[in-house]
C-alpha cells in the first residue's frame, strides 16, 4: 500500500494517555524532564497509540481488498500484533505508515500476514507484521482452568496461588472513543449512538496492560524517574469473536506475570537483559480476550550501549 503520512501533536498523546490511564513519565508534557538522562528531549508516543494506528490503517485495507471476507469465512477469529520499537516519535514529528501486500499462507494453517514498517525523518520507529489466524500465535498454551474467582480477588494485589498481578478495568465507550481520536483513527467507524452502533477496537484493551505494569511497578516502589523502562516490542494475539462481544461496563481482569531474566533473553544479541512479561485480558466469565508478550528494558541500559559503540 502506498505510504500514509500522519502527524501526532501532544493533544493527542495526552487523550491516548488519559483514556488509557498510562501514567508513565515519557508520555507527560511536563514530567519528561524529570526523567534522569532522557534522551528524547520531549514526550513521546504512546506505543499502544501506534499499535492501534496499524490496527485502523489495517482495518481499511482488508475492508478494500475485501479481505475481511476470508477472515469471517476462514473464520481466522485471531488478530495478531507482532511488533518491534526501533526508535521513539516525539509529536509533530511526520511519520509514513507503510503495508506491504497481502502473503496468504496455507501451511501448516491459513494465515494473512502483512509487514508493517513506521518511518519519521529518515528514521524506522516501528517494524513488525499484522497477522490474521485460526489460533492465537503467542501464548496459545496458557491454562487458566485452575484460577480463582477473579471477581473474589482484591484490586492491584498478587492472585493467590499464581505469579499473577491482578489490575481490574472496566470497558467505557467515551475512553475508547478517545483513545481511537488519540491514535489518529476514525471513531465513527466504530461507534455511531443514534444507530445503536458500537465494535470495539482490538488494541484498546490491551492498552490498558501499561496501566497495569506502572501499578504493580508502583507497589514494588520501583523509581520511574531514576530507572525508566522503555519497550522494545510487543507481541500480541486478540480475539476478535469476543472483541465484537464487548460492551460499555464490561468488566476486564488484567493479569500480569513477570518472567525471570536471562542471559538467553537480551536485546538484539547485546548485553542487555530484556525484562520480559506476560499479560492477559480476561472477561468476566475468564474467557481470554487478549495475549501479550511484552519486553521492556531499562532507559540506562540502552544510553550505555549507545555510548559504547560511539
Amino acid at each position: 500500500m502506498k505510504n500514509n503520512l500522519f502527524t501526532f501533536e501532544q493533544i493527542h498523546i495526552e487523550v491516548a494517555r488519559n483514556a488509557s490511564d498510562d501514567f508513565n513519565l515519557f508520555h507527560d508534557k511536563h514530567k519528561w524532564l524529570e526523567i534522569t538522562h532522557n534522551p528524547f528531549r520531549g514526550p513521546i508516543v504512546l506505543g499502544f497509540q501506534l499499535n492501534t494506528l496499524i490496527e485502523h490503517q489495517m482495518r481499511l485495507y482488508r475492508e478494500t481488498h475485501y479481505e475481511n471476507r476470508i477472515i469471517a469465512d476462514k473464520q481466522l477469529r485471531y488478530s495478531n500484533y507482532q511488533v518491534i520499537f526501533v526508535n521513539a516519535l516525539r509529536p509533530r514529528q511526520e511519520i509514513s505508515l507503510d503495508i506491504k501486500k497481502t502473503l496468504i499462507n496455507t501451511i501448516p494453517n491459513l494465515t494473512l500476514t502483512n509487514r508493517v514498517t513506521i518511518k519519521s525523518q529518515g528514521k524506522t520507529i516501528l517494524l513488525g507484521y499484522k497477522k490474521e489466524t485460526q489460533k492465537p500465535l503467542f501464548l496459545a498454551d496458557t491454562d487458566f482452568s485452575q484460577l480463582p474467582d477473579l471477581n473474589a480477588v482484591p484490586d492491584k494485589t498478587n492472585v493467590p496461588g499464581t505469579g499473577y498481578f491482578l489490575k481490574r478495568k472496566w470497558m467505557h465507550n467515551g475512553n475508547v472513543k478517545n483513545f481511537l481520536s488519540g491514535s489518529l483513527a476514525e471513531q465513527s467507524d466504530y461507534f455511531d449512538e443514534l444507530t445503536d452502533f458500537a465494535h470495539y477496537p482490538e488494541v484498546f484493551p490491551c492498552s490498558l496492560t501499561s496501566g497495569a505494569l506502572l501499578d504493580k511497578a508502583q507497589l514494588e516502589n520501583h523509581d520511574f524517574k531514576a530507572n525508566p523502562m522503555v519497550y522494545t516490542s510487543h507481541d500480541i494475539s486478540v480475539d476478535r469473536n469476543l472483541v465484537s462481544q464487548i460492551r460499555n461496563n464490561d468488566k476486564l481482569h488484567i493479569l500480569v506475570k513477570q518472567l525471570p531474566e536471562s542471559q538467553d533473553n537480551t536485546l538484539n544479541n547485546t548485553q542487555i537483559l530484556l525484562r520480559s512479561y506476560e499479560c492477559y485480558g480476561l472477561l468476566e466469565n475468564h474467557a481470554v480476550l487478549f495475549r501479550i508478550k511484552l519486553n521492556l528494558v531499562p532507559l540506562e541500559e540502552i544510553i550505555k550501549n549507545l555510548a559504547t559503540k560511539n
